[in-house]
């Protein structure tokens, strides 16, 4: 059985596609069976594998509201063990169409538990906020994954998210827990970025990565190819903080 993990941060601007895009691709390359599920109306981490809106028939939002079978839906991508569950601006209208809904916060859990046997990793990219769609994320998880911006309001909404996650181990998912808070965008040549790193550390303790993720300029540029980091360039220090994290996942969950 595949495990869920949710990339969720109501903050934007935090690398959480970034994020979403890239450890699902190094799963892939470390040869893992890895699905991504785009749950963001922006779709940039549809984009970010290289699927285009036209080419996309059915999306993230046609299993949540039309009951589309997510087998139907699952499109590969160019990377080797990497499949995709695109977004559609649809998505937007989505909350509003899904508050008459019975079960309203569990229909992606409904979607997820039809294909985890599928996969090894199921990896959703929620949207920057803490709507319906997220809600339904972190309810079909097992754990989530929060990146936080290596500047002055890193801690900024960390709390409410944290408790957030609280609340919904209390009523909706006992089992989802905490993979890790991740430092993203850090810049050893800033104090203020080395202050972030210890100050969240020394909040948050054990529940922080201890792989961070370096500001690149290559990093940024693969998006705007399709293609996540690792087959842009192999040999960037955004692959190499990439693949580290996702061998500390793999560590932390027994499979190393």
């Amino acid at each position: 059985m595949g495990k869920v993990i949710a990339v969720v941060n109501q903050k934007g601007g935090v690398g959480k596609t970034t994020t979403a895009v890239n450890l699902a691709a190094s799963f892939a390359v470390l040869e893992y069976k890895t699905l991504l599920i785009d749950a963001d109306p922006q779709a940039n981490a549809t984009a970010g594998v290289g699927c285009e809106q036209n080419d996309i028939q059915y999306s993230i939002y046609d299993c949540i509201i039309g009951n589309q079978h997510a087998k139907d839906v699952i499109l590969h991508t160019g990377t080797p063990h990497l499949d995709l569950i695109p977004a559609h601006i649809d998505l937007v209208g989505a909350e509003i169409e899904m508050i008459s809904y019975e079960r309203r916060e569990y229909r992606m859990q409904d979607v997820v538990s039809s294909i985890r046997n599928d996969y090894d990793f199921i990896i959703v990219d929620c949207a920057p906020s803490l709507g319906l769609i997220t809600l339904n994320a972190l309810v079909a998880s097992d754990s989530v994954i929060i990146p936080v911006q290596c500047e002055y309001f890193a801690l900024e909404g960390l709390g409410k998210l944290l408790n957030t996650v609280r609340l919904i181990q209390e009523n909706m998912n006992p089992n989802l827990t905490i993979e890790g808070i991740l430092l993203t965008m850090y810049d050893s040549r800033l104090k203020l970025a080395n202050a972030v790193v210890e100050d969240v550390k020394q909040h948050c303790k054990n529940i922080v990565f201890n792989t961070v993720i370096s500001r690149n300029i290559r990093l940024s540029e693969a998006p705007s190819h399709g293609k996540p980091i690792v087959l842009y360039d192999v040999q960037s220090r955004g692959t190499i903080n990439h693949l580290n994290l996702a061998r500390e996942i793999l560590q932390n969950n027994g499979y190393l």
